[in-house]
């Protein structure tokens, strides 16, 4: 059974860092685009990263360059998400998601774009 697992999610105060894990299984993943995406109460699910296939190229949204980063193990079959200097806006559900290399375009900010999604951890950034 495919399955992406999130993991790292929980309280935090602003300016503090947390890593967000997601651990993926059922499938060969080595192939596929990676992403995080996140969701406030009451907001749409928003593009937050994305990591290629090959993991040399790396693309983030306005709101979270510079603080966040991306990075994925294939051994492991392993997406991170390093979160710092983090700010109450952040508080979301972070999600992480999946789409085959195969895709074209290449996947980019939509969630239309992602195949597989886990099923989130939760972020609570405090002031």
């Amino acid at each position: 059974q495919v399955q992406l697992v999130e993991s790292g999610g929980g309280l935090a105060q602003a300016g503090d860092s947390l890593r967000l894990s997601c651990v993926a299984s059922g499938r060969t993943w080595n192939d596929c685009h990676m992403a995080w995406f996140r969701q406030a109460p009451g907001k749409d699910r928003e593009f937050v990263a994305n990591i290629r296939w090959s993991g040399d190229t790396t693309y983030y949204a306005d709101s979270v360059k510079g603080r966040f980063t991306i990075s994925r193990d294939n051994v492991k079959n392993t997406v991170f998400l390093q979160m710092n200097s983090l700010k109450p806006e952040d508080t979301a559900v972070y999600t992480c998601a999946a789409a085959f290399r195969f895709r074209t375009p290449v996947p980019g900010t939509r969630t239309t774009e992602y195949d597989y999604w886990g099923q989130g951890t939760q972020v609570t950034v405090s002031s």
